[in-house]
C-alpha cells in the first residue's frame, strides 16, 4: 500500500528513451535510502608508511571483511592477515603500491578527481530510490571506493551487499595513461564520472540476474542487454541514452536514424539465431564500429559497436509496451524464450 500511495504522487514527465512522449518518471523523493559509502583509497593512502603493519591493523577495523580481500585477493599480496612490516606482502607489495612514484601519482588523480563523492553519491541515492521503488525487497549495499591501480576493474560486486568502484578507471577519456593498459579510446565514454552510476547499476543487474552467454544466440544476448538496458533506463530515468549505453551523442543519434537498417541488416544477415561467437561477439560487445554496417568507403564510421544491445533495448521496449501491465520485477525474473519474446513484442522498427 505504501509503494501505491508513492506511485500516485506527483509525477514528473520526460522523453522516454522507448519512445513513448507522454511516459513518467515516478517521484520517489520519499523513498529513504541510506547510502553507507567509504573511501578505502583515501584511508589507505593515509597509513604511516614507516609502520604499515600498524596502520593495517587499525584499518582492517574498519574493514574487517574487505581488507584482507583487498590485500590477498584483489592485490594478491600473500599477507593472510599477518601485518607485520617483516611480511614480504607488504614490504614489497603494500610498501611500493603506498610509495612508488607512479602510484602515489595516480591517487593524487583520484584525490584531484574526487576531493569526495557527494555529488556521485547523490546519484547512487537517486538510484536506490528507484530500485526500491520497483523492487521494494531489495536491500542496497554499501559503496567501497578503491584505487586498483589501474587494474581495468572498473566496479564489481564482492557480494549482494558490497559493491567496489576503482575510481582509479573514472578519471575521464584523456586521462593519458589509461592508453599504456590497453584502453581503447571508442571506450572513452566509459571513463567519465557521469558512467559510475550506470557501471555500478550494471553490476547490480548482474548480480541479480547473472547470465551465461556460452551457446546463446545473438539474439538471446541481445534481449539480455536489452533487459539489462530497461532496468538501466527505469533506475537512472534522467540520464541520457549516450550515458547509458556508452556511446557517443552522434551513435545514439546514427541508431535511431538507421533503426530499420540495423534489423533488416540482422535479419538479412541471419544473425539473430547465430551462436558462432565469431559472427556476433562484434555486435553486442564494445568495439569501434559496427561490423558490416556502413559502406567500406566511409573513411569515418559512426555506428556503435555494442549496436546488439542498443537493438535488444528497443525490442524489450516494444514488449513491454505491448504487456503495460507486466512489472519491472516480471520482465527480469521471468525466464524468456528469445524467439516467443521477439514475437510477443510486435517489433516494428522505425
Amino acid at each position: 500500500m505504501r509503494y501505491l500511495l508513492i506511485a500516485l504522487l506527483p509525477l514528473c514527465l520526460f522523453i522516454a528513451g522507448c519512445g513513448n512522449p507522454t511516459e513518467v518518471v515516478p517521484d520517489v523523493s520519499k523513498i529513504e535510502v541510506s547510502l553507507d559509502t567509504r573511501r578505502f583509497d583515501k584511508d589507505l593512502y593515509a597509513l604511516d608508511t614507516n609502520h604499515i603493519g600498524e596502520g593495517l591493523q587499525k584499518l582492517s577495523a574498519k574493514y574487517p571483511d574487505f581488507l584482507n580481500y583487498f590485500l590477498d585477493t584483489i592485490m594478491a599480496y600473500g599477507i593472510h592477515g599477518n601485518y607485520n612490516d617483516t611480511v614480504a606482502g607488504i614490504r614489497e607489495g603494500v610498501k611500493p603500491f603506498l610509495t612508488y612514484k607512479d602510484f602515489v601519482l595516480l591517487e593524487d588523480s583520484i584525490s584531484g578527481h574526487y576531493p569526495d563523492t557527494k555529488d556521485v553519491d547523490a546519484e547512487l541515492v537517486d538510484g536506490f530510490r528507484f530500485m526500491k521503488y520497483y523492487l521494494p525487497d531489495y536491500k542496497v549495499p554499501r559503496i567501497i571506493y578503491l584505487n586498483m591501480g589501474l587494474s581495468k576493474w572498473s566496479c564489481f560486486a564482492l557480494d549482494p551487499q558490497t559493491i567496489c568502484v576503482g575510481l582509479d578507471m573514472f578519471l575521464g577519456p584523456q586521462f593519458p595513461f589509461y592508453p599504456s593498459i590497453g584502453v581503447q579510446s571508442y571506450m572513452g565514454a566509459h571513463f567519465r564520472k557521469s558512467y559510475i552510476p550506470v557501471s555500478l547499476f550494471s553490476q547490480v543487474y548482474q548480480t541479480l540476474h547473472p547470465f551465461n552467454a556460452d551457446d546463446k544466440t545473438l539474439l538471446d544476448q541481445m534481449i539480455q542487454h536489452g533487459k539489462e538496458q530497461y532496468f538501466l533506463h527505469k533506475v537512472l530515468p534522467h540520464k541520457a541514452d549516450s550515458v547509458l549505453f556508452g556511446f557517443r551523442q552522434m551513435q545514439v543519434q546514427w541508431c535511431g536514424a538507421n533503426e530499420e537498417l540495423i534489423y533488416n541488416f540482422f535479419i538479412h544477415q541471419n544473425l539473430l539465431y547465430d551462436k558462432d561467437v565469431h559472427d556476433i561477439h562484434p555486435y553486442i560487445t564494445d568495439g569501434p564500429f559496427a561490423k558490416n554496417l556502413e559502406s567500406v568507403t566511409d573513411s569515418v564510421k559512426v555506428s556503435p559497436g555494442n549496436i546488439g544491445s542498443w537493438l535488444g533495448y528497443k525490442i524489450v521496449c516494444s514488449y513491454m509496451n505491448q504487456h503495460p501491465k507486466t512489472t519491472l520485477a516480471q520482465l527480469l525474473n521471468d525466464p524468456i524464450d528469445a524467439t516467443r519474446f521477439l514475437d510477443e513484442a510486435k517489433y516494428k522498427p522505425k
